[in-house]
């Protein structure tokens, strides 16, 4: 008998900022298996991150931190230019800082997924790769990275001796190359039970669409739903109806690629 598949569910939530409300993160957390906090660089605060903190152990949802450029007033989406050292720099004081609010309250961080701008441009530049993942080694060497297939940070993570996990997007188109379309085009958010059959298949086959209609190969170990998207909550709820239906474990990423 074959072994269960398993998945993990991700979301890039703690993204509200002040009196900023960004994403429904408390409906978000009852359906997902790790969560990425924005760390105060390109969204969040102490307040928002502490009671994104509270709200993963509520939940029994994984933490980890989601650092970005120092980008407030760009949410992290635009494209700067940093010396590696000022990007390793930045990686670990944001971890620290989410950090200090896992250790309060009893908790540990599982992984680390950069944000925006940060994280695409490090997929393929392996000197920027080689910086981010330097700063998370040098804060822990047990935290996951996650990372797209066939991506910079993946393959020197692997090299490295990093933990990294294959990610895909429910929300986001993907690209032949296994990477993603940083802004949201094709079928409609609307259509919700197109969306998670489609993670289904990126589960079960490692195949996906691209915008042109192109079946490329996808390493699918966790899926991501950015918590902004509107209509998140129906999505991610469905993303989890159809997994359980194709029998398709949901599970925190540290349960089996660690």
């Amino acid at each position: 008998m074959k072994p269960m598949k398993k998945v993990d569910l991700n979301c890039d939530m703690g993204e509200s900022f002040g009196l900023y409300k960004i994403g429904e993160d408390e409906e978000m957390m009852k359906y997902i298996t790790s969560a990425n906090i924005a760390c105060g660089y390109h969204a969040g605060d102490p307040h928002i991150m502490r009671q994104s903190v509270l709200l993963a152990q509520k939940y029994k949802v994984q933490i980890g931190a989601h650092p970005g450029f120092p980008d407030l007033i760009g949410f992290g989406r635009r494209y700067l230019s940093c010396t590696p050292a000022e990007v390793k720099d930045y990686v670990i004081y944001q971890m620290g800082a989410l950090n200090g609010f896992v250790t309060t309250y009893g908790l540990q961080l599982q992984h680390c997924k950069p944000h925006g701008a940060l994280y695409m441009m490090a997929m393929g530049d392996e000197k920027l790769a080689r910086s981010i993942l330097e700063g998370i080694a040098a804060f822990s060497d047990k935290l996951i990275v996650f990372a797209f297939n066939n991506s910079a940070v993946a393959h020197v993570g692997e090299k490295m001796g990093i933990p990294i996990a294959k990610e895909v997007y429910a929300d986001r188109e993907h690209t032949k190359d296994g990477s993603i379309i940083l802004t949201r085009t094709g079928p409609s958010i609307q259509n919700y039970e197109q969306m998670a059959n489609r993670v289904v298949k990126m589960a079960l086959e490692n195949k996906v669409l691209t915008p042109d209609g192109e079946e490329v190969v996808v390493e699918a170990q966790t899926v991501c739903v950015h918590g902004d998207t509107p209509g998140a909550t129906e999505l991610i709820k469905q993303i989890r109806i159809a997994l359980e239906a194709a029998k398709i474990q949901v599970e925190p990423i540290k349960n089996f690629i660690l």
